[in-house]
């Protein structure tokens, strides 16, 4: 598959060096599903918002799934075409045996983007103090929940012994229980974390990414019959995203942000520019979207570690980036 990806790519990408403009192809609308509404996922966002997918003749319909179970079921359903989500799922589904593959073509962050939230400000704030504690977590089985209790267990905190991990909360609610009462600490990504510490409702005390480390964490996937498809379509995603993430590098946090807080405008700009910050600082996007052997074997071991994966995915199975290291070496 990969291979026969790659040749029909290399004649996509011969057709427009020698004069196929964009401006004289049909529109496409790609059906996005995300697992969730983040700046956390600022470069897909600054790709809608900066004209990046308009230049290439793509209109994203984007979708909300409010957790990766229900943005794989939306792919796997065909309520999307290509789904951005956490790649454990990816890993489930293909145990699962599926007739049409959902394959992972490019990877969006490289480390968990959630952030440790008191009820207190805490600027002494140690993974000690977390003994005794309870979590709110998130899905069991999420990326998120795993890699907490990776960051957790690195600190001599095992669930159910010296800390507790609450799983019973879905992902999208988890900051809404916490203010409920529910917890002691709890995981919130960005906007969330700084809008809830600036109305003094939570306070960011530590960054489960920069803890646990560099993790697979959001991809793109699509199935493999939408990619033998639409290669072109694809090709143009990709690039896209690369012309975001440059515009993300080159420009200054301010300017960055006033082109993002379109894709929130619930959202204060300061709360925006806070987030970039938080991101930046943490190194979480993977900018050249390519998914490498070795990050997918850290994947793996991190969910073993959860006792969430009784059999391990071969990476030529599931991972397939070649339409993404073709367009990035074009560009580069």
């Amino acid at each position: 598959m990969k291979k026969y990806l790659a040749i029909l790519l290399a004649s996509i990408i011969t057709m427009f060096t020698i004069g196929c403009t964009q401006t004289n192809e049909e529109k496409v609308t790609v059906k996005v599903n995300e697992v969730t509404h983040s700046i956390f996922y600022a470069p897909f966002y600054i790709a809608i918002e900066g004209g990046f997918f308009e230049k290439e003749g793509i209109t994203i319909e984007l979708t909300n799934g409010g957790g990766s179970d229900a943005s794989m079921t939306a792919l796997l359903s065909g309520g999307c075409e290509i789904a951005l989500l956490g790649p454990e799922t990816g890993i489930y589904t293909y145990l699962g045996n599926p007739n049409d593959m959902p394959l992972i073509i490019g990877q969006l962050t490289k480390r968990d983007g959630s952030f440790l939230m008191a009820r207190e400000p805490d600027e002494n704030f140690t993974w000690s103090k977390l003994s005794k504690k309870e979590i709110v977590a998130g899905r069991r089985g999420g990326s998120p929940a795993m890699s907490l209790e990776y960051a957790l267990n690195k600190n001599n905190l095992f669930n159910g012994e010296n800390v507790t991990l609450n799983f019973d909360v879905q992902f999208n609610l988890t900051a809404a229980a916490f203010v409920g009462g529910t917890g002691d600490y709890v995981t919130m990504f960005e906007p969330v974390a700084s809008e809830y510490q600036r109305e003094g409702k939570a306070f960011i005390v530590a960054s489960v990414g920069e803890e646990s480390g560099e993790i697979p964490f959001t991809c793109f996937m699509a199935k493999e019959s939408y990619l033998k498809s639409n290669l072109s379509t694809v090709t143009k995603f990709a690039k896209a995203m690369y012309n975001a993430i440059d515009f993300i590098e080159k420009n200054t946090v301010e300017d960055v942000a006033k082109v993002l807080i379109n894709a929130f405008p619930a959202t204060s700009l300061e709360s925006v520019k806070d987030s970039l910050i938080s991101y930046k600082k943490i190194d979480a996007w993977q900018k050249d979207l390519i998914m490498s052997e070795s990050a997918f074997t850290k994947l793996q071991d991190v969910m073993e570690n959860a006792g969430e994966l009784n059999e391990r995915v071969p990476f030529d199975k599931l991972v397939d980036t070649s339409i993404f290291e073709m367009v990035y070496e074009d560009i580069i």
